[in-house]
């Protein structure tokens, strides 16, 4: 039996039988359009061999896209009503049994996920899109690559570069794990309710080599926000009481990591901010 897709129709009868009414709070817009959701799966690459996570499937548009490449789906969703009725609305569409597991829960708070997924794929809601990206790629290792789609100027901010106005800590935090990228953008006329902002896909590739342990991951975010909490101050500046006591003692760390003191925090890769870290003594 071929796994089939919601149509704009079935999605709104399907909450009106459950009542749902896509909220702000959870940052609800459902997907309605069929093509849009295979864009997103030809965009991440899945095919039969991977084994997917999505987090926030909502009524399930986007999951049975997955699922019609064959690849076993974890689905992550905070909405008890929408977890509920997420395997009868697979299995109505083909899905065999088996394929779709669901994981009734806050995406921010799952530590364990069945199915050993190495694929992201996600529809993530605009309010808590960057803390569940973060948590899941630190969470789970096995994770690989991913396509999400996010706010506009979400996305942009996550695959933003050095020197560029809209770099910040979430493009440090997000570059530490391996390199992203701009995947195509989304119209807002594919969603139901039509948000008031702009959509676009973003992917990632974890790097094979992890760049430290979580210890040394810790230390360096907390320099990161440390310098983008002040990121119109030098560096010196805002890195005292960070990395050392005083502007003349952080001078020294950041020279001796080969980073210029008078730089500002939008300057810095993601291995500026590792040097700087490899500096400050470890607290016994």
């Amino acid at each position: 039996m071929t796994v089939t897709l919601l149509g704009a129709a079935e999605i709104r009868a399907l909450a009106a039988d459950l009542d749902v009414t896509p909220t702000k709070k959870l940052g609800q817009n459902f997907v309605v359009d069929a093509n849009t959701v295979r864009k997103i799966v030809h965009v991440a690459r899945v095919t039969d061999a991977d084994r997917v996570v999505e987090i926030g499937p909502g009524l399930g548009s986007l999951t049975l896209a997955i699922l019609e490449t064959g690849a076993p789906v974890t689905a992550v969703e905070i909405d008890h009503r929408l977890a509920e009725r997420l395997p009868a609305t697979a299995g109505a569409h083909g899905v065999p049994a088996g394929a779709l597991t669901v994981v009734d829960a806050d995406a921010l708070r799952v530590t364990a996920l069945p199915g050993d997924p190495n694929v992201l794929v996600a529809n993530l809601p605009y309010n808590v899109s960057v803390p569940v990206l973060l948590h899941f790629l630190e969470t789970f290792p096995g994770l690989q690559r991913g396509v999400v789609m996010v706010q506009a100027e979400v996305g942009e901010r996550l695959a933003a570069a050095p020197g560029s106005k809209i770099y910040g800590a979430p493009s440090v935090k997000a570059a530490w794990y391996g390199p992203w990228r701009l995947a195509g953008t989304v119209s807002r006329q594919v969603f139901w309710p039509v948000p008031n902002v702009d959509s676009v896909l973003v992917g990632f590739e974890r790097d094979e080599t992890p760049r430290g342990t979580d210890a040394e991951r810790r230390r360096v975010f907390s320099i990161v926000d440390a310098a983008f909490g002040q990121r119109r101050k030098m560096l010196r500046q805002s890195l005292a009481g960070a990395v050392a006591e005083s502007a003349a003692a952080a001078s020294e760390v950041l020279t001796a990591a080969g980073v210029d003191p008078t730089a500002r925090a939008e300057q810095l890769t993601v291995d500026d901010f590792v040097r700087i870290a490899a500096q400050v003594p470890v607290a016994p």
